[in-house]
């Protein structure tokens, strides 16, 4: 089991009334993916960091690969941190960095203080962080600067970390959020690949619903901080949908002609 959720509830703030997750109950096996969808401010990236740790539950209990992590010692809680891999939606790299020492990064939990200073100056392993890059569509920009990057092309260069990280559970925010379709098909794919080949929890959030509907067997719909359903795919209807959005319009990317699950038109259930 990579994830447990027993009645458990967050709130931003220590004291506060207000909770931005209520009371939720969620079981996540290792290895497997699931697709986290809902209304902007449903919770999704607080649930996110919660799994991440980075949040410490107000109440109810939370396990990470059937552990407490808030029982444990800070140096061991550390240490479970480092299996999992958090992506941002948006990617706190450091603007003036090169591409490749922003990608080699995700070894820095490995290496030894003078290999990583030495990696400042001279990359130590470029060759993986290209192979990292270009399976995201990005080996030409190896020697970039990130300031010089897209807003897509800083999404996948974060993602591309997440490959050269050693995590057995990927918590992703909205990886495809400023991609067109061709690049969200293919960086999803990446992603599952990747996950499936080590046997890696992939957790995705995701506001194209089409697209969750189309590459997870799992779906979570999150409203309001609580857990609206948790189905398979299958017995997701567009009524589900509709009832979630209510009152918020959703994205729709086209299917390619082999994906024909039923449609979501942009405002057509409103």
């Amino acid at each position: 089991m990579s994830f447990k959720l027993d009645k458990l509830t967050v709130r931003h703030l220590a004291g506060s009334q207000a909770a931005a997750l209520h009371a939720l109950d969620l079981d996540v096996q290792q290895g497997e993916q699931l697709a986290l969808i809902g209304p902007s401010g449903a919770g999704k990236t607080t649930l996110l960091s919660t799994l991440a740790c980075a949040h410490q539950p107000a109440e109810g209990a939370l396990s990470v690969f059937g552990l407490d992590p808030w029982a444990l010692p800070q140096a061991v809680r550390h240490r479970l941190r480092a299996r999992l891999f958090l992506a941002p939606q948006t990617p706190p790299l450091p603007p003036r960095q090169r591409v490749v020492t922003a990608v080699l990064a995700a070894r820095l939990p490995g290496w030894s203080l003078g290999r990583a200073l030495r990696s400042l100056f001279k990359p130590v392993e470029p060759d993986a962080a290209f192979e990292a890059l270009r399976r995201f569509g990005l080996g030409d920009k190896l020697y970039a600067r990130v300031d010089r990057l897209s807003g897509g092309e800083r999404q996948r260069c974060s993602l591309a970390r997440l490959l050269l990280s050693n995590a057995e559970a990927f918590l992703v925010d909205e990886p495809i959020s400023a991609l067109d379709p061709a690049l969200a098909r293919i960086t999803l794919a990446t992603l599952q690949e990747e996950a499936a080949a080590r046997k890696a929890t992939l957790v995705c959030s995701l506001h194209q619903v089409d697209m969750a509907r189309v590459h997870f067997a799992r779906i979570v719909g999150l409203r309001d901080g609580r857990i609206v359903f948790d189905l398979p795919r299958e017995q997701v209807t567009d009524a589900m949908i509709a009832a979630l959005y209510e009152n918020e319009r959703i994205e729709a990317y086209p299917h390619p002609p082999h994906e024909t699950p039923e449609r979501i038109a942009v405002g057509a259930c409103f």
